[in-house]
Parts: structure tokens; sequence; C-alpha cells
């Protein structure tokens, strides 16, 4: 989960702000007020260049993981050795003509 949040961290950073600043601001009624930035998060995340292409270059790998987490929801731990894959493999792309991208509409 942490892999995840960090690539999402990394190329979905102004969309995450945004929705944290609502929720701070929002203690008591953030789930109704925060919604949209709730989705504009998603959006990034789902159609975000170097995002799409790790999850497909890299999906076997990832599967592996969540199925590992399945197995051993108690332990998750057991699972290092998957998610260690799943983030050399992303690490070996070459995204370098799609870092800088914008998200484009699915």
């Amino acid at each position: 989960m942490q892999a995840a949040m960090d690539i999402t961290t990394k190329y979905c950073q102004k969309e995450l702000d945004e929705y944290g600043s609502c929720v701070a601001s929002n203690p008591a009624s953030w789930q109704q007020k925060c919604q949209d930035l709730k989705l504009k998060v998603a959006q990034c995340t789902s159609s975000h260049p170097v995002i799409r292409k790790i999850r497909t270059d890299c999906a076997d790998q990832f599967s592996l993981f969540e199925r590992c987490l399945r197995e051993n929801q108690s332990s998750a731990e057991t699972c290092q050795p998957h998610i260690a894959r799943f983030l050399a493999c992303a690490e070996t792309l070459d995204i370098s003509e799609l870092a800088n991208s914008a998200p484009q509409p699915t």
C-alpha cells in the first residue's frame, strides 16, 4: 500500500494537497464537502501516463503482491519480496517522456 501512495504522491501531489486541505478545513463534513476533490485524486491516479505505464508493464508483479496480501492478511510483512519485485519493475521503466505529462482523460 505504501508503494501505491508513494507513486500517487509523486505524480498527483497537487490533487492530494487540495484534498488534504479540504479534509483538514472541514473536520465534521469532509466526506460531503471534499467529494469532488477525492474524485480528482482518483482520476489522476487512474489516468496519469506514468501510473498507467507502471500498471501495464508491472501488472504481473503487482498481481502477485495483491494475491499474497489476500492470502496473508494477518501477516502482510510476508509479502515484502513481492512488493520489492513490483517496485524494482516500476523503477526500471523508462518514464522520462511521461514523467512531466499531465493526466489524460480516460
